[in-house]
């Protein structure tokens, strides 16, 4: 039966103001690809991301330029070869998922192993600001279990014992987003392990991490800029502790579970986390992240408005999601 392939863009506004090291932003804008066989229908959400060179544009475009391949029946696997990684890939993969379930009535946590899915424990993000600011934001949420505190700047010192003291209780990640330098990593280090940090996320450009293979690391040190698929941790060894893997850089779930596998392998820990969308791109990460290290999937949490239905919160708890949402 022939398949159809239509995509949409969304925006869903962000709960005040979403900060880090590279910019602010005030909504999520996202692209929803639906493909559609007979009297099903599958869903997938992808987050453009500027800092890889994607616009809402160019990945609708990469999504429209496979249309002929979906319509004759391109499965998953033969998308990991018609389509490079990112976030284009993303949408239509977990959209392929969705629509098998669908047709097969098989979830698709009992096709990847993970029949009988647990909630998990997801960071919440401090978006970056003046020490008193992310204080404030600290102590509005020190009842978190584990945090996620974006910095990346001067005075990045002060911000991380701001919020240590207003979150006494709390696991703190720190994320800077390729903001710090080699002038500053070693001092940087050091305070974040005096202060108790538990994960640093890519303190260096990437590309420009060299040094990391040099000095020791007092804190864990996980890759995220510097990681997309399982064919580039090779070059991670001996520089990263850790992988943060994103279905919006690996291209979806079939390459995630990929990259996921490998980088136990290869004994990296691992971290599943997200950009800032909603409900149906954290749904499929939810699965994947069922037996991750850290767990950063709180993109519902940042915004005024999710979809509907969406996945259940509660607190800092995510639970599996449900058919009608994805599935």
């Amino acid at each position: 039966m022939p398949r159809d392939i239509s995509v949409q863009a969304e925006r869903f506004p962000i709960a005040g103001t979403f900060t880090i090291s590279r910019g602010s932003k005030t909504e999520a804008e996202v692209l929803t690809c639906t493909i559609t066989e007979g009297k099903h229908g599958g869903r997938g959400e992808c987050v453009p991301y500027r800092r890889y060179g994607e616009t809402m544009e160019s990945v609708r475009q990469a999504i429209e330029a496979v249309r002929a391949d979906i319509a004759g029946g391109a499965d998953r696997n033969a998308l990991l070869s018609i389509m490079p990684a990112g976030a284009a890939r993303n949408a239509v993969d977990c959209a392929l998922w969705d629509l098998e379930a669908k047709i097969s009535g098989r979830r698709v946590a009992e096709s990847i192993g993970k029949a009988k899915p647990s909630p998990l424990t997801t960071a919440f993000t401090l978006s970056l600001g003046e020490p008193e600011a992310m204080a404030a934001q600290a102590r509005a949420n020190a009842g978190r279990p584990l945090l996620k505190v974006k910095i990346g700047g001067d005075g990045d010192i002060a911000r991380i014992r701001a919020v240590v003291e207003a979150a006494p209780d709390s696991r703190i990640i720190l994320d800077a987003n390729e903001g710090w330098s080699d002038a500053n990593i070693r001092e940087n280090l050091t305070a974040a392990a005096e202060l108790g940090i538990v994960l640093i996320e890519q303190p260096l450009p990437a590309g420009k991490d060299q040094i990391l293979r040099e000095i020791t690391h007092p804190v864990p040190i996980c890759a995220d800029e510097s990681v997309h698929t399982a064919e580039g941790l090779e070059a991670l060894k001996g520089l990263y502790d850790a992988v943060n893997i994103k279905l919006d850089k690996a291209g979806g779930l079939t390459a995630a579970i990929a990259l996921r596998d490998r980088a136990r392998d290869m004994g990296f820990g691992v971290m599943v986390g997200c950009m800032v969308g909603t409900s149906l791109a954290m749904a499929p990460a939810v699965l994947l992240a069922q037996d991750a290290d850290f767990v950063d999937l709180d993109g519902p949490l940042l915004l005024a408005q999710d979809r509907s239905p969406g996945l259940v919160y509660e607190g800092s708890m995510v639970s599996a999601p449900e058919a009608a949402l994805w599935g």
